[in-house]
């Protein structure tokens, strides 16, 4: 059994059943690399002060080191009978240097060295995070730029609703994501600060240089105050937002795709490769990954009200409450990364149906707004114009007509400013040419937009 980092005024051993419930190591060993990190760079600290003797601080980082190996190779038993990461790896040094390995723990206790553990493996989950969605982005400029031209129905309340460049479509996935991306970066900033030194509480009166563990482990800075980072998790809590902002994105990049492969719309069809089947029905091509995506944007969602839900009400301080913020953070990390990998395969494995995108192009329907401005552009009020518009579309649907097949003799039942060439206006092509606003599907502005993203990517490749 691994022995305990503690316990020296007790007279009779901790009952089985509280063990195993107060457990971390099923968790947390997850943290084992971070953890012989941070020790490494304790030790070097301890002996460079002098509060141990430097030999005995050298011991301790050779020792350390092979204990790094042991465990890469999976040398290491984790016992499951184990506190924690933290008592399985110092039992280990333990074999490794002997008595020498009781010079570690000093002025540190496993409050800061576990929330060092835990900053050290988000700051570089965030960052990887942001990589990942940079190489999503990718994908989707990639596809983008393959189907410039391609125009497709726009929708809103997924009712047809206006002709897009479907570039322009997905271009504004490269929007969302840059904002993500953004807000990664920034949560990585300010969990990279070192708690290590602020010990259980209130510090330590060894003379400690926390400035040098710092620059060890390459934190950017030190904490200001030791209660504040030993007993607050804000840090991870807005990791777990940011990453709750991503699922959302992602789950509707998904049900997007969704949408498009749907066998009643099929704009889309997926690679086989991208596909599962159905044990019974020998036909599926069913798009799980997608159906997945958008079930653990749930997931992200739920680990930051779950976890919000315990920091509630905690006093200052350290409680062993904390101890879950790494069940939500894993599970937040390695969603959040399994639905980035998905999605920037799913961007390679698609094939466009045109034939299917131009069939639903000839709804009528999608140039009610190109009607309308045209009759702004001739000098009708745009209430008028709605009005005059709507009017005839109702007039079409009661008489099962095409608006684009209506005489300009009925047209202009509805707005004398009709002309001949209203029949124009009936063209995806044209539709998307006419937008003039910045930022809009305008095939020369979408073109702009694309080669902006397709710099930036380059940049950060």
């Amino acid at each position: 059994m691994t022995q305990k980092l503690w316990g020296g005024g007790y007279r009779h051993n901790t009952s089985p059943t509280i063990e195993r419930f107060t457990a971390s190591i099923l968790v947390d060993q997850r943290l084992a690399q971070e953890d012989l990190e941070g020790s490494r760079a304790h030790a070097l600290m301890l002996g460079r002060c002098r509060i141990i003797p430097r030999a005995e601080a050298q011991r301790l980082v050779k020792g350390l080191e092979q204990v790094r190996r042991d465990w890469v190779a999976g040398k290491i038993a984790v016992d499951p009978s184990a506190e924690d990461i933290h008592s399985v790896l110092h039992a280990a040094l333990e074999r490794k240097v002997g008595p020498t390995a009781q010079y570690l723990h000093t002025a540190r206790s496993r409050n800061d060295q576990v929330i060092t553990d835990t900053r050290l493996y988000s700051v570089r989950a965030a960052r990887r995070l942001a990589a990942a969605v940079r190489t999503l982005q990718q994908g989707i400029v990639q596809a983008a730029a393959k189907h410039r031209a391609l125009v497709v129905p726009g929708y809103t309340h997924l009712q047809h609703a206006q002709p897009v460049l479907w570039a322009h479509w997905l271009l504004s996935y490269c929007e969302a994501l840059e904002r993500d991306h953004q807000r990664l970066l920034a949560a990585a900033d300010r969990l990279d600060e070192l708690p290590l030194g602020s010990g259980a509480l209130t510090g330590t009166s060894l003379p400690i240089d926390r400035a040098f563990v710092a620059r060890q482990l390459g934190f950017a800075r030190v904490s200001a105050n030791s209660m504040d980072a030993v007993g607050d998790r804000d840090g991870l809590l807005e990791l777990l937002a940011v990453l709750g902002i991503l699922g959302i994105h992602l789950s509707r990049i998904a049900e997007d795709l969704l949408l498009w492969v749907h066998s009643e719309i099929g704009f889309l069809t997926l690679d086989e490769r991208l596909c599962t089947g159905s044990s019974m029905m020998p036909q599926k091509q069913n798009p799980d990954f997608l159906e997945l995506t958008r079930a653990e944007a749930g997931a992200l969602i739920g680990t930051l009200t779950g976890f919000l839900a315990v920091c509630k009400g905690l006093p200052s301080g350290y409680n062993r409450d904390l101890q879950v913020d790494k069940q939500h953070l894993f599970r937040a990390v390695d969603a959040a990364g399994g639905m980035l990998a998905v999605l920037a395969e799913g961007f390679h494995g698609l094939t466009v149906q045109r034939a299917r995108v131009a069939q639903a192009l000839q709804d009528d329907a999608l140039y009610a707004t190109d009607l309308a401005e045209y009759l702004v552009g001739r000098r009708v009020p745009f209430a008028q114009a709605h009005r005059a518009v709507g009017e005839l579309m109702g007039y079409c649907r009661q008489h099962r007509h095409r608006p684009s097949e209506l005489t300009l003799a009925t047209f202009r039942r509805f707005s004398p400013a009709f002309a001949a060439d209203v029949q124009r206006l009936f063209d995806p092509a044209a539709s998307v040419a006419r937008k003039r606003s910045l930022g809009s599907t305008q095939p020369k502005l979408v073109a702009q937009q694309l080669q902006r993203w397709q710099r930036a990517l380059r940049r950060h490749a």
